[in-house]
């Protein structure tokens, strides 16, 4: 298997992140000779997210690994649609069923902690149709509930810097679910209180994933690189071989 038949990893980053989340997981994939992408989600819609990630899978030539963290995850179950893509990898994610929403998924369960931490901030729409609706962390709650085990300093420069998440993401129903015919792959960070654990273990379990368990935070791809990257690199031997 030459350099050029493995499969292009690209890294789909969540709400109240941006793809420098991924900053430690990247070295790890380049020293292994691997192609990563890591695009800037929109964060306004999961049909318009997912739409805009397919749109840069398509232009990659040869086969792609996608991969998703948390509401990353719900965009790459849509995205990963694609006749491209060859496998699918969950980081605390939504693995979302065809027809459902990130608030059905885990509405069935107790909420975390983020429930009580969120803040909601108008903004006005493109088509100057009048406002949405944005969702982010209070600053001050969340090191501790998106990245208790990351270094705080690092932590306190996350919490400035969030990419919110349009509200309306919460409510759209997936319109496929690639897990229903590509592999997957799968992380539960089990101490996390951002997206409760047992939503990560349903999804997952529903999608025939595999998955391992990491004593982590939400931010997994932070606290736990070296995991992360070996559970993409198991995607990658997969599917190429």
């Amino acid at each position: 298997m030459t350099t050029n038949d493995m499969p292009t990893v690209v890294l789909v980053h969540g709400a109240f992140a941006d793809a420098s989340s991924f900053a430690r997981v990247i070295p790890e994939l380049l020293a292994d000779g691997l192609e990563v992408v890591a695009p800037a989600v929109p964060n306004r819609s999961l049909i318009g997210d997912s739409a805009y990630i397919a749109s840069v899978v398509r232009r990659i030539p040869g086969p792609v690994v996608l991969v998703g963290h948390s509401y990353g995850g719900a965009v790459i179950t849509v995205a990963g649609a694609e006749e491209n893509v060859k496998g699918l990898v969950y980081l605390a994610g939504y693995a979302l069923e065809e027809g459902e929403s990130l608030g059905e998924l885990q509405g069935g369960f107790p909420d975390s902690d983020l429930a009580s931490a969120l803040v909601y901030s108008p903004f006005p729409l493109e088509d100057g149709s009048g406002e949405g609706t944005d969702v982010s962390v209070e600053v001050d709650r969340l090191p501790a509930v998106f990245a208790a085990d990351v270094d705080p300093e690092l932590a306190r420069v996350l919490a400035v810097t969030q990419r919110p998440l349009a509200a309306a993401a919460f409510g759209e129903a997936a319109p496929s679910a690639a897990w229903k015919t590509k592999p997957s792959w799968a992380i539960v960070a089990s101490a996390d209180r951002t997206l409760n654990p047992d939503v990560q273990r349903f999804g997952y379990q529903r999608a025939g994933a595999t998955a391992v368990e990491v004593d982590s935070s939400h931010l997994v791809m932070l606290s736990h690189p070296k995991c992360v990257a070996d559970v993409i690199r198991e995607a990658v031997r997969s599917v190429a071989n």
